[in-house]
């Protein structure tokens, strides 16, 4: 598939991705929903790539929304589909083997919101702005914001935001939890590389490992979710960069590299 709305670039072993629809405030139809499904199997299966930044281009907006246009005249089952391609792309990103960093540079309403919920960290333009506007349109949010948005702020702030289809600024998603920090715009994206290249100098395996405790854990009771733990702690053993990292520590000298073995 040629992509035509979305860029991937690589800069060492860091991905950044660009969702690239400027003159209609890189709103998610159909076929970039696509382009953006390809290009995270792409960085999945991708040994190189450590760390993910997904943006939006232009200074306008992350990601405004779905496609409004395309969405209107929609039947029940085609809502549904649509839908549903929505959450299962978005739940690739959630599930990626790879940190995956927002680096919402505007508007982040509806699917964009949900979107970057479905990334490990949100990094704000103190420009961005985010809510879930469904209701106002007679929808309910579709890829994810009924659940995800609960879990981040809990559900009285998340029915709140949802109910009333209130959009908020950068300084209150802070307040909230919904974004880790803000940014100056010019600021944004070379701060999200950084925070990725940061998170890529560590063991990537357990990283990786970290990543999918926490993210299971959060579906189960705590018991369950330390199963989770230990069994991602002993895998960790199996490993050279285990092994690397602490003979190094022992030595009292700094290890050059992780092999990601």
């Amino acid at each position: 598939m040629e992509l035509k709305n979305v860029i991937l670039e690589k800069e060492d072993n860091i991905a950044v991705v660009t969702i690239n629809r400027p003159k209609a405030l890189n709103a998610l139809n159909s076929e970039t929903l696509k382009e953006l499904d390809l290009v995270f199997t792409t960085i999945e299966n991708d040994d190189d790539v450590l760390a993910v930044v997904l943006t939006g281009a232009g200074e306008k907006a992350f990601v405004a929304g779905a496609d409004i246009s395309e969405m209107k005249d929609m039947t029940v089952l085609q809502g549904r589909n649509f839908g549903k391609l929505g959450n299962n792309v978005f739940r690739k990103i959630e599930t990626l083997s790879k940190p995956v960093i927002a680096a919402v540079n505007g508007f982040a309403l509806g699917g964009g919101c949900e979107l970057s919920m479905a990334c490990d960290i949100r990094i704000a333009s103190n420009k961005a702005k985010f809510g879930q506007p469904e209701v106002g349109l007679g929808i309910t949010p579709g890829f994810g914001g009924t659940q995800r948005l609960s879990r981040l702020v809990g559900m009285g702030m998340a029915k709140e935001l949802v109910y009333t289809a209130k959009v908020i600024k950068a300084d209150e998603a802070l307040r909230i939890g919904l974004v880790n920090s803000i940014h100056e715009p010019e600021e944004l994206l070379n701060n999200a590389k950084a925070l990725a290249k940061t998170i890529a100098s560590n063991a990537p395996i357990a990283v990786k490992l970290c990543k999918e405790a926490i993210n299971r854990g959060m579906q189960v009771d705590i018991d369950t979710a330390l199963a989770f733990e230990s069994e991602a702690f002993g895998e960790c053993f199996s490993t050279e960069d285990q092994t690397d990292a602490m003979t190094a520590f022992v030595e009292k000298r700094k290890l050059d590299r992780f092999k990601n073995k």
